[in-house]
């Protein structure tokens, strides 16, 4: 073996947290196209490039972070910078996979709710719309197409869907009511509900600096007085802002709400982003008032085109809630806009890492693979049918933006066709048929 095949081959030296903190800053801005993709990115560079850690102990990690409420190619992020760097090296990379996004949307929420009516604006956004449709339904296509293995769980999608358009029962009530299914499907056909995580290949890419056989650092063992100790700072961490925001503003002050609901919000994001959006449009939308449907949609659309996890579409929903409530006066707008993304980013990303820090040892005590349980299986599949209904919630307000006694809108259901033809047939990138409609409805709305 020459000596380049050697140097090749040889074991990464440690990584200081000063280089590990360069590369998380520079995932936060290029992590687009949603959990695939950031996982994808992920893997390219920590398993494939650099050998900071085997693809066994990376898709072991994976697996754990999918069982989770909460984005998982955030978690992973955190859990990969936890283990090299303890408990700041978990917190610098969860936190700057999400810093980056929560910046570029506050710039491009102010924007969007302030000068949403100039007419170049207004005719990108015209052009967005059906194409956050068409998304919308491939990502129920994607999600449906994985976890829709037999009939059982196909009539939970089916049931879930029903429940939710049909009778708008809540998703917190679905969530339960299909982990309830799972619990017993497990024992009444096992085989039904025994959908695995993703199972790590014989390939090697090279000796990696966490290796198969590298034993589990100190800091990432179990131990009950850590986890206790995390649990009281978690709280505390919890506790203060909510607390000082009752204190200020009340109960039912609208930062205070926006709090307490986006906590609930983050303990529901089994299956990703857009099976919360529905509750999220439940309570934003139609509870509270802190937007509008349309400008949900819209929301959706921006934070398909911001690198971060998809959920922070939230930080949009608090910004444009908090700017038009104007919860500090008119005459500080933009302020409380910047102010209630950031405390909603801070509640829906908060038990994202205290599960990563509380979880991570116990997940290290092991690596034999994790594997989805039957509720989660059984989640699953209800969120397809959760995710199809936000599809048809989106067609009908943008296809019929006056009510179905209206005339059809050509122009949008036509767009919203030729994104789906260029997402499902072409395999277009997202952000690529985004930019693509957006300027049809430019030329759309110009010439009208």
């Amino acid at each position: 073996m020459s000596d380049a095949s050697e140097q090749i081959q040889a074991k990464p030296q440690a990584i200081p947290l000063r280089e590990a903190f360069l590369f998380w800053l520079k995932l936060g801005f290029i992590s687009f196209g949603g959990p695939a993709g950031q996982i994808s990115i992920m893997h390219q560079e920590l398993v494939e490039r650099r050998r900071w850690i085997s693809e066994r102990r990376f898709l072991h990690a994976l697996n754990y972070c999918m069982l989770l409420p909460g984005p998982e190619a955030q978690q992973l992020a955190t859990y990969i910078g936890w283990l090299m760097h303890r408990t700041w090296g978990g917190v610098i990379a969860g936190v700057l996979f999400v810093l980056p996004s929560l910046f570029i949307l506050i710039g491009l929420s102010w924007v969007y709710i302030a000068f949403g009516d100039v007419p170049v604006v207004a005719g990108l956004f015209y052009g967005i719309k059906p194409a956050v449709t068409a998304i919308v339904v491939q990502a129920a296509h994607r999600i449906g197409s994985r976890a829709l293995k037999n009939n059982w769980l196909w009539g939970i999608a089916a049931a879930s869907f029903i429940a939710i358009f049909a009778f708008n029962v809540p998703f917190p009530l679905i969530v339960v009511g299909a982990a309830v299914i799972g619990y017993f499907g497990e024992r009444l056909a096992p085989e039904k509900f025994s959908n695995g995580g993703h199972r790590a290949t014989n390939k090697s890419f090279g000796p990696a600096l966490i290796d198969d056989d590298t034993p589990t650092p100190e800091h990432a063992r179990f131990s009950a007085v850590k986890l206790l100790r995390l649990a009281l700072v978690g709280a505390v961490l919890w506790a203060l802002p909510m607390g000082l925001l009752t204190l200020l503003f009340g109960w039912n002050g609208t930062l205070t709400q926006m709090g307490w609901f986006f906590t609930k919000a983050a303990l529901l994001t089994f299956g990703g982003a857009y099976a919360v959006l529905p509750y999220v449009y439940q309570g934003a939308v139609g509870h509270y008032g802190w937007l509008t449907p349309t400008q949900m949609i819209d929301g959706l659309a921006l934070g398909e085109t911001t690198p971060g996890p998809l959920i922070m579409v939230v930080a949009f929903v608090a910004f444009v809630g908090g700017y038009v409530q104007q919860v500090f006066g008119a005459d500080h707008v933009f302020l409380a806009g910047a102010v209630a993304a950031t405390l909603v980013t801070w509640f829906t990303f908060l038990p994202s890492f205290l599960f990563i820090l509380a979880g991570g040892p116990l997940v290290e005590s092991t690596h034999n693979e994790l594997k989805f349980t039957a509720p989660l299986t059984a989640i699953t599949a209800a969120v397809v049918g959760v995710i199809l209904n936000l599809a048809c919630f989106f067609g009908y307000h943008v296809l019929w933006p006056n009510g179905f006694s209206a005339h059809l809108d050509w122009p949008s259901a036509l767009i919203a066709i030729a994104a789906a033809v260029a997402l499902f047939h072409f395999k277009r990138g997202v952000i690529e048929v985004l930019i693509g409609c957006a300027l049809v409805g430019l030329a759309v709305h110009l010439v009208r």
